[in-house]
């Protein structure tokens, strides 16, 4: 397999790199962290591996990417588009600034990275998956740009689907829960008492904990393959039960 890794130098899109890595997949690397783009090289390997330093907001790097997996593996089997970045605010107290920013790098990114790998992707009856969240099927209160280009993302995904079924192209989203990353780490970090907002992160999933970045990748990995070959527009949650419970315990009488 060759596939192109957004997001890759840390948290789920690290994990999904290295997960394919296993399979011994060909991979590019795209993330706008040089440092830690180069220690996943190091981890997988300069035969198997080549990264792009860039953010995936800017089409060109999104195009540099494209040319070099075409350059290096002869193309691509598969896209497994990770980077976001999360921001706060309502749709009243949110600048305008922060809504360009969150809906560049969280939605725009995806539709980039699609335009620049579509030919290739066509040409190998290949796979996309974007990384979505449960965010983009339901929201939290105070997250208004992030949930908007999270369901945009999915609407994304549908599309792609449908346009390019018939050549053979599968798109599909995953949507985790909360998962520990470095990015849910640095947000919880902004509360008065984070180890608070930790214990209720992991309660509010029925299965009582937070997700591994490596139990991502495993989806990721299943949707990337031929095992998934029935499987197109989808949205898998991978989110411990959380969408499935309502708030709330009414009591029953002995």
């Amino acid at each position: 397999m060759r596939a192109l890794v957004t997001g890759a130098a840390k948290g789920i899109g690290a994990a999904v790199a290295l997960r394919l890595a296993a399979d011994e997949a060909e991979l590019v690397l795209l993330d706008i962290d040089g440092d830690g783009l180069a220690e996943m090289v190091a981890r997988i390997g300069a035969d198997r591996c080549r990264a792009v330093q860039g953010s995936v907001a800017d089409p060109a790097v999104c195009n540099q990417a494209a040319e070099l997996a075409q350059a290096a593996f002869g193309g691509l089997d598969c896209v497994s588009h990770n980077a976001g970045i999360q921001r706060y605010g309502t749709a009243l107290d949110t600048e305008i600034s922060l809504w360009d920013e969150v809906m560049d790098v969280n939605l725009k990114a995806a539709f980039l990275i699609a335009q620049a790998t579509l030919p290739m992707i066509r040409a190998a009856k290949g796979a996309y998956v974007f990384m979505a969240s449960v965010q983009g099927l339901a929201t939290q209160a105070g997250v208004a740009a992030y949930t908007t280009a999270k369901h945009g993302m999915i609407g994304l995904t549908k599309s792609i689907a449908v346009d390019f079924a018939a050549e053979g192209v599968r798109s599909n989203a995953v949507a985790p829960g909360s998962v520990d990353t470095p990015m849910l780490r640095d947000a919880v970090a902004l509360a008065d008492d984070p180890e608070a907002v930790m214990r209720e992160i992991r309660a509010m999933h029925p299965i009582g904990r937070m997700a591994r970045a490596e139990e991502i990748a495993e989806v990721v990995a299943f949707l990337a393959s031929p095992k998934a070959s029935f499987l197109t527009g989808e949205v898998i949650r991978v989110d411990g039960g959380l969408l499935s419970i309502i708030g709330g315990s009414p009591a029953h009488e002995a």
